[in-house]
């Protein structure tokens, strides 16, 4: 639904840029960098610019829908994924007091962004988005209520298809980010191939994931998947910070920053996992996530460098969801392995 509304906005906007700027986008344009503001103004969309009643009262529709929308889309998105990953941790999370604390970080980073972007709508942009700050997180806690609250363990095939079904829909974020966030609804008709395979993936991934049972996964798949509950949830209040500060000058701070929680989330990991395992199985458990660490890292690498990408984000993107997928691999591959070597449970 936020998304539908982007898009409505979209074609608002630009029936008023057609209507009352003569399709000249100049007027805000100077104020942004470039990469903006590719219209849509094909003869469909100009035949609704022109009989669109009262086409002035569609001012709004420059940056000011957007910035009440934009902290939905970003937030709503998250807690799909972490949905997704556990439906008990995501009813946890979204039903807390730590919602309100993403509302305030992000809108916070939005607002610097705005007044770093300034133009003559900053001002009310920083207002709505204050407002949009305190409706939010009211709209999770009423989402977060009304799920079961029903932990999860994760199988092989269920994170193969978590990480199948995060690429598709990163993928269809980024696409909403070109055409909808940036104003370049003119970009639609080439992206939409690409957007309509990843949404067919995106649902054929969840569908076979709602049929699968939980599964009893290993000792070093299990620390992944666990990993990235702690990852996920110890990321989403800095989140948007970590992102915007590859592009504001301070990639370095925001390498640290990432690094660190993926630390945290470790730690908090190897004391749930491995508590009361032997020093044996430790070792082992060590060599598996070496060997699968190395594996992604080197997948991922490969996949970042074999494709030149518009934005960056697409390209970690790609990297990160195959990096993924091959390290819930190796730690499956291995986990079976040792289970048939020792004949040993898969979970000690």
């Amino acid at each position: 639904m936020v998304v539908a509304l982007v898009y409505l906005n979209q074609v608002l906007f630009t029936v008023f840029v057609l209507r009352v700027h003569g399709g000249d986008t100049s007027f805000i344009a100077r104020y942004l960098p470039d990469g903006w503001f590719a219209l849509a103004d094909g003869s469909s969309m100009r035949a609704l610019a022109e009989h669109f009643p009262a086409p002035e009262l569609l001012a709004p529709s420059v940056l000011r829908v957007q910035a009440f929308l934009e902290l939905p889309l970003v937030l709503l998105a998250y807690v799909t994924v972490l949905r997704w990953l556990d439906r008990g941790l995501y009813r946890r999370l979204a039903g807390s007091w730590l919602v309100w604390a993403a509302s305030f970080f992000y809108t916070f980073v939005f607002c610097v962004v705005e007044w770093d972007l300034h133009n003559p709508y900053t001002v009310d942009d920083i207002v709505i988005r204050a407002c949009s700050a305190v409706v939010t997180p009211l709209l999770l806690w009423w989402l977060a209520d009304r799920e079961d609250d029903a932990p999860e363990q994760a199988s092989f095939a269920q994170m193969l298809l978590f990480a199948v079904s995060v690429w598709a829909l990163g993928h269809l974020v980024l696409t909403v980010y070109d055409t909808a966030l940036l104003y370049n609804l003119g970009h639609l008709s080439g992206r939409l191939p690409g957007a309509a395979a990843a949404l067919c993936v995106l649902v054929a991934a969840r569908l076979a994931s709602s049929r699968l049972r939980d599964g009893e996964p290993g000792v070093a798949l299990s620390f992944v998947a666990s990993g990235l509950r702690w990852a996920l949830a110890l990321f989403f209040v800095p989140a948007l910070a970590v992102r915007y500060g590859v592009n504001f000058g301070t990639p370095l701070v925001a390498v640290a920053a990432a690094s660190a929680i993926c630390l945290a989330a470790a730690i908090h990991v190897r004391r749930e996992t491995l508590s009361g395992v032997g020093a044996t199985r430790i070792a082992l458990w060590a060599a598996q996530t070496a060997v699968a660490l190395l594996a992604g890292a080197a997948a991922g690498y490969a996949a970042l460098r074999l494709v030149t990408d518009t934005y960056y984000e697409a390209g970690l993107l790609r990297a990160a969801g195959i990096a993924f997928a091959v390290v819930v691999v190796v730690c499956a591959a291995t986990d079976r392995w040792l289970a048939r070597r020792t004949g040993a449970a898969a979970v000690p």
